[in-house]
């Protein structure tokens, strides 16, 4: 096997092994004071054992053997990932402006202006049970709560359904930010293609293990994996400020997780297979956010074609290519050429959590797309019910005397859709 074969470690020349930190934190010159000189021993001993070379790096490869490359010659170290965090802080303060300058100046061209819901009449009776009981309570609580306030059912009724829409955000809302997450996608998916278009990788995978570990880093190879990082750094920041849905914990988990995907994939120096992972996935992002677009502007038409093309290069992308050229590859082809190894099985196996998931995305939007096609609806959109109609109950009754191609205002395609692959970039 080639990483067999690779030059020998300095580290192992001379008298004795010496002492090694990787040069990702390396301690340079600082001169710690007397009080910390007692922590350092155990930092240096935690910091070993994370970085232990028989975890991370492939056999007779040691971290000193990337610590100095030849002149011009750059490897991926972990502490390039730390600009990730203050360029996260630039993107979201970008998307802001964004949204204000030519994403609102875009829906106001497009008729889509800034609704203001009514808000509820301040109750504290009611306000405690929205908060702690329920927002849509059944007839024995609007009995209760009748009684108790004095009220007529329809009353406290009409109050459950300000306060519910208080919560959610307009459609000129909704519309900024999926403009902001479709120009950011389009842009990140068109530069990863010229990153690696150009790349022998690309066609033939096997390259994405050749003379592994010592693959030169490109200034647009780094630049790529930063700025995919850093949007997923600031989607985790604006989560806290963006429409708000009730899969806010599994979304953060997901942000988390990819985040940890493609640090891993760079400390480990797996970046052309994991360029190819990410191009992968963000082939299919900006359609969706393109045809939601469509579908806030009420171009109906325009929404159902930019759906089905969403949907084909979702099937194709997380279905055919993913497998055959990601999966195939680490699983396979750097088994045949570098062999297995600890951070390998890992890699690998969170390659593996990531397909199933995609086959659980692909069956419940082809689910939800067959509702859409055979009854001309799909079901409510149980992802998120910041999303739903603003008016449940008032939808209710349009639903029951207006035709199935009205309901939602959408033919139920688009928000249908929404509920598994909105988001799911990993």
């Amino acid at each position: 096997m080639e990483t067999r074969q690779l030059i020998p470690s300095v580290c192992n020349q001379g008298k004795g092994r010496r002492l090694f930190f990787p040069p990702r934190f390396s301690l340079g010159s600082y001169s710690p004071s007397f009080s910390q000189r007692s922590i350092l021993p155990n930092m240096a001993a935690i910091s070993a054992w994370f970085w232990n070379e028989r975890f991370w790096l492939p056999h007779n490869v040691t971290w000193a053997d990337l610590a100095d490359p030849a002149p011009g010659v750059e490897y991926p170290k972990a502490g390039h990932l730390l600009s990730a965090l203050p360029l996260a802080l630039g993107i979201f303060a970008v998307r802001i402006l964004f949204e204000r300058f030519i994403a609102g100046p875009c829906a106001a061209a497009l008729h889509i202006q800034v609704e203001k819901s009514r808000r509820a009449t301040p109750n504290a009776v009611l306000e405690k049970v929205f908060t702690s009981i329920t927002k849509s309570p059944d007839s024995r609580h609007l009995d209760g709560l009748s009684k108790q306030l004095d009220w007529e059912v329809r009353k406290v009724q009409r109050w459950f359904r300000q306060r519910r829409n208080q919560d959610k955000p307009s459609t000129h809302t909704k519309f900024c930010e999926s403009m902001w997450r479709f120009v950011f996608y389009l842009c990140i998916f068109t530069y990863g293609m010229s990153v690696i278009w150009q790349s022998s990788w690309i066609w033939n995978t096997r390259q994405c293990w050749m003379n592994y570990p010592y693959q030169v880093l490109t200034s647009e190879m780094y630049r790529y994996y930063v700025i995919e990082l850093a949007f997923y750094w600031s989607l985790m920041f604006s989560q806290f400020t963006d429409i708000q849905r009730k899969d806010f914990l599994i979304m953060f988990v997901h942000h988390l997780a990819t985040i940890s995907l493609i640090s891993f994939s760079y400390v480990t120096n797996m970046v052309r297979v994991g360029s190819l992972t990410m191009a992968i996935h963000d082939s299919s992002d900006f359609l969706l956010e393109a045809a939601k677009l469509a579908n806030y502007a009420k171009y109906q038409r325009i929404c159902d074609i930019l759906f089905v093309v969403f949907a084909i290069c979702f099937f194709g992308t997380r279905l055919v290519i993913y497998p055959l050229w990601s999966i195939k590859s680490t699983v396979f082809e750097s088994w045949e050429i570098i062999g297995p190894y600890p951070s390998w099985w890992l890699f690998c196996s969170l390659l593996m959590v990531l397909q199933v998931l995609h086959v659980i995305w692909s069956y419940l939007i082809a689910r939800i797309a067959l509702k859409a096609i055979m009854r001309g609806k799909v079901a409510k959109d149980v992802r998120s019910d910041i999303e739903s109609s603003s008016d449940d109950e008032t939808s209710s009754a349009r639903r029951n005397t207006s035709s199935p191609k009205s309901e939602n205002g959408t033919n139920g395609h688009l928000t249908g859709t929404k509920a598994w692959a909105q988001n799911h970039n990993s």
